[in-house]
């Protein structure tokens, strides 16, 4: 296809993007990087950004539970339950402080799940100095990863994978051997600021297809006869070097990139098998909502899949999206708190994340995903009149995956107030995801990707920045952090004569069964069997029927199962 055929059957929907099984995508290949990349040592790991558009509640997504009276005074009309059956507040991390103990909304049990296997992180009362509450405004704060008196025509996603790709220039040097895929993908039909680049244009093509068409879309489009006005289909020479110069460079550039990246993610994608994890459709309960991250999850591991070891897509960084967070109103249903719009939201979130690492694991791919949330801003403490909340400040970030540092960071907000305080600038959880993940040096990140040190400085008021190390090598495994959480520990005393102390630890309710059986696994006593709260448990077992001999003390449940050896002398 001719270049000014290709042009003109573009026409005015360029920004329009490329999709994959019906979602749409964005192709962002940037300035870029190959000699940085090597010299960076960057690693093979992927940042999925889930954008949690229009400013989420985080009081009800986490529950302060040493302040649960006060947080319903202050919300009495959407307040979740904090005991009512099964659709309670779920009691996150019995092994936290008083101060820190938080409830999930009970929409959130996949998190729940996520977070008692060392897969997720809880980073509290997130923001930016003097955040003023706008949509729009506050949107391009976290997009640009600036204050709020900066301006920034680019974004910190954008410099970054500028940066770690120089010297080479988009579009002279991509694709190429080494790097045949867009730098990053964005899921939805806008062009964000968060991938934009300094003195350059995010590569966004206004193409959407089916897999099956992928390959012969750009044929398919409208056909063009040249006119003769410009035979060479170039912009007159008064334009060159100037930024509308740069800009006609770039839509001209786009039939031989869109041709090649179209053909690429349409190879992986073919190659890539389909997921043998089955991601959540609907929200199941009264609100019938579909589930808007699952396909964009599923396509996600499907590319970097590509049907082997390095055959999947080279891509840095994708954003999916999920809206519906401007609860103004009708947050919750007036007669049932736990129900409603933002319950359906969250457990879209809970259940597609747990799906997604899942899908991940089958196609061994979890040690290179790191998931994290962001959202414009949170809600204020007290609720409105219409059952909802409105435009407040800070809220938790959560980060997923078998890399995250797991575990909560910061305190819950005083719930006195009429905002939640900010404990984390956003732009530390950046630098240090930039730094620990993605394996960028301080150097860099301070300089040249967020222009200040938010690893070792110190913040506007001269107080230096607490260490955040939310993410690790995947070699450091989150055992410890599970076995702290649940564990059986040794009876005591042992040797034992006529009684023993089992103590015990869950992190969950659950149903606990615990046998004393002999050397042969026969069970010679039955301890216990029935449900316990999370929390540690200590049970006296009386010794005095049983004979002198090497047992084990055996504990079944849904979440721990362990054994421990007790001698029994007489």
């Amino acid at each position: 296809m001719k270049r000014r055929n290709f042009i003109k059957r573009l026409s005015t929907a360029a920004g329009v993007p490329l999709a994959l099984n019906g979602i749409p995508i964005k192709v962002l290949a940037g300035h870029s990087p190959m000699e940085r990349l090597a010299a960076q040592g960057t690693n093979g790991n992927v940042l999925v950004i889930l954008q949690m558009h229009g400013g989420n509640d985080g009081l009800n997504t986490l529950i302060p539970i040493e302040q649960y009276d006060l947080y319903h005074s202050r919300r009495a009309n959407i307040a979740l339950p904090f005991k009512s059956g099964r659709r309670s507040i779920i009691e996150l991390d019995s092994t936290l402080s008083a101060a820190d103990q938080v409830g999930l909304h009970p929409d959130m049990l996949d998190i729940k799940s996520l977070y008692d296997t060392g897969k997720m992180a809880v980073i509290q009362g997130v923001s930016y100095p003097r955040n003023n509450g706008s949509h729009f405004r506050g949107r391009d704060i976290w997009f640009m990863g600036g204050g709020p008196d900066d301006y920034f025509s680019s974004g910190w996603v954008g410099r970054y994978l500028s940066k770690i790709y120089e010297p080479l220039i988009y579009p002279e040097d991509f694709p190429n051997e080494e790097m045949q895929d867009p730098l990053a993908l964005e899921m939805g039909n806008d062009v964000s600021l968060i991938f934009h680049q300094d003195d350059n244009i995010p590569v966004s093509l206004s193409l959407s297809s089916s897999p099956g068409n992928l390959a012969n879309l750009i044929e398919q489009l409208e056909g063009f006869q040249d006119e003769g006005i410009d035979p060479r289909g170039l912009p007159p020479e008064f334009l060159n070097n100037t930024r509308y110069g740069r800009e006609m460079d770039w839509i001209l550039s786009l039939e031989d990139k869109s041709e090649v990246f179209v053909e690429r993610l349409f190879d992986v994608y073919s190659r890539a098998p389909e997921s043998k994890v089955t991601y959540p459709e609907v929200y199941p309960f009264n609100v019938r909502s579909r589930n808007p991250l699952s396909n964009q999850l599923k396509l996600v591991a499907r590319l970097l899949d590509g049907g082997g070891p390095d055959q999947g897509v080279k891509t840095k960084v994708f954003l999916v999206r999920i809206g519906g967070f401007d609860t103004h109103a009708e947050q919750v249903q007036p007669n049932d708190p736990t129900m409603g719009g933002h319950a359906a939201l969250l457990h879209h979130i809970s259940s597609a994340m747990r799906a997604f690492q899942n899908d991940l694991a089958h196609r061994g791919l979890e040690s290179k995903v790191l998931t994290m949330t962001m959202s414009e801003f949170g809600r204020r403490v007290a609720s409105n009149g219409s059952y909802g909340t409105d435009h407040g400040t800070g809220g938790p970030v959560m980060l997923f995956g078998r890399g995250v540092n797991p575990g909560m960071y910061g305190t819950n907000p005083d719930v006195t107030k009429n905002n939640i305080d900010m404990q984390v600038d956003y732009r530390q959880i950046y630098a240090n995801i930039l730094k620990d993940w993605m394996g960028v040096d301080e150097d860099i990140i301070a300089n040249d990707i967020l222009f200040k040190d938010f690893i070792n400085g110190t913040d506007e008021n001269g107080v230096p920045y607490t260490p955040l190390p939310v993410t690790r090598p995947i070699v450091a495994d989150s055992t410890d952090f599970i076995s702290r959480r649940f564990h059986l520990e040794m009876p005591y005393p042992n040797p034992a004569v006529d009684e023993v102390y089992i103590k015990f630890r869950i992190n969950q309710p659950d149903y606990i069964s615990i046998s004393l059986l002999n050397v042969e696994g026969r069970t010679v006593k039955n301890i216990t069997a029935k449900p316990y709260e999370n929390g540690e448990h200590v049970l006296t077992v009386d010794l005095k029927d049983i004979p002198a001999g090497i047992y084990h003390v055996s504990l079944k449940s849904p979440g721990l199962n362990d054994t421990k050896k007790l001698i029994i002398k007489k």
